[in-house]
């Protein structure tokens, strides 16, 4: 018999946004409308945003190179929660969800970690936090409670989670590595014309003219000091 070499150790993992503690907890308290059918709510310290579904990783090091790539072309950017729904829809409940607003920034990091770790979506990418999940026989009552509610809450997000999947039934998401996004750069001519401003308050009623004269004044007391 032909000795097998040893299977690689795999972690199952997806990549996702940590949700703020007082959103998560206040999104965590809205789903408690439903807490009398069969459920099983997502506990508030779990509550997140997937951008890469889960996979098994041979190598978190590798992993984390990947996104770190990734998110050099990103940037800080609001993330808006606007509706509290059932999904895919009330006809037939699956899960409680909090809707996001889905801005270029999103979408275009979401793409790009997408394409980075070989995955694809089979439908357009809706943003969203799961809160609850029904149980089968719970659906039907469900449909009964409307929770279809508006939501004016907002985060900003600079970093981007690297999470590994539940290993124990009791146990939530473990954050393997919190990558943060980098600052924009500033353009010169932003630089330059908060530098003007500066120079304006400075000196008063500050002209082209002043500066000028200024300057040769300047010029001519070093040559009278040589």
């Amino acid at each position: 018999m032909e000795d097998r070499p040893p299977t690689a150790k795999t972690v199952r993992v997806f990549i996702g946004l940590k949700i703020a503690p007082e959103i998560a907890e206040e999104l965590a308290q809205l789903a408690q409308g439903i807490e009398r059918f069969p459920t099983r709510f997502v506990p508030s310290e779990d509550i997140h945003l997937t951008l890469v579904p889960p996979w098994d990783e041979g190598s978190i090091p590798d992993a984390i190179e990947k996104m770190r790539e990734v998110l050099k072309g990103s940037a800080p950017f609001m993330l808006t929660f606007t509706r509290l729904s059932y999904w895919p829809d009330r006809s037939y409940p699956r899960l409680l969800c909090a809707e996001c607003v889905t801005t270029p920034e999103i979408k275009v990091l979401q793409s790009a970690l997408l394409n980075a770790f070989g995955q694809t979506e089979d439908r357009p990418f809706e943003p969203h936090v799961t809160l609850a999940r029904m149980q089968r026989g719970g659906r039907a009552a469900v449909r009964k409670n409307e929770m279809d509610l508006e939501l004016s809450l907002s985060q900003s997000i600079d970093s981007v989670e690297l999470f590994q999947s539940r290993t124990q039934v009791g146990k939530g998401y473990q954050i393997l590595a919190s990558l943060a996004l980098p600052a924009p750069r500033r353009k010169w001519r932003d630089i330059l014309g908060h530098s003007l401003i500066r120079i304006r308050g400075m000196w008063g009623g500050w002209h082209p003219g002043k500066a000028k004269k200024f300057k040769i004044r300047r010029l001519q007391n070093v040559a009278t000091v040589d």
